[in-house]
C-alpha cells in the first residue's frame, strides 16, 4: 500500500514561488507515475503536472507550463512541484497522486490509485 503525504503549501503573494513536496510511504515508489492535481472551491479536480516512472518524462497543464516544474527523487521516495510566478488563480488544494506503470492517460485523475490528503496553496493579489 502506498501512502502519500504532501507538505509545503501556504500563503504567498502573486509572483512569488512555492515548492510542494510529496513523500511516498510503503511499496516501491520508483515504479509509479506521479502527478499533482489541484482543486479550487466549487471546481472540479484538475490536472497540473505528471512525471513518469523509469526514464522520467514530464507533462504539464497549459495553465502552468513554463511556471511549474515537477521532479522526483526515487532514492528519497519523493516528488516535488516547484511553482514560480504564482497567480491568484493558482489558489487551490494541491494533491499528490500515484498511478501504476500501465495506467491510462496521466491527465485523468481516475487513472490514479493513490492520493495524498492535500495541501492548501493560497496566492494573494
Amino acid at each position: 500500500q502506498v501512502q502519500l503525504v504532501e507538505s509545503g503549501g501556504g500563503l504567498v503573494q502573486a509572483g512569488g514561488p512555492l515548492r510542494l513536496s510529496c513523500a511516498a510511504l510503503g511499496r516501491t515508489f520508483s515504479s509509479y507515475h506521479m502527478a499533482w492535481f489541484r482543486q479550487a472551491p466549487g471546481k472540479e479536480r484538475e490536472f497540473v503536472a505528471a512525471i513518469s516512472w523509469g526514464v522520467p518524462m514530464t507533462l504539464y497543464a497549459d495553465s502552468v507550463k513554463g511556471r511549474f516544474a515537477i521532479s522526483r527523487d526515487n532514492a528519497k521516495n519523493s516528488v516535488f512541484l516547484q511553482m514560480n510566478s504564482l497567480k491568484p488563480e493558482d489558489t487551490a488544494v494541491y494533491f499528490c497522486a500515484a498511478a501504476p506503470p500501465r495506467a491510462g492517460p496521466l491527465t485523468r485523475h481516475g487513472n490514479y490509485d493513490y492520493w495524498g490528503q492535500g495541501t492548501q496553496v493560497t496566492v494573494s493579489s
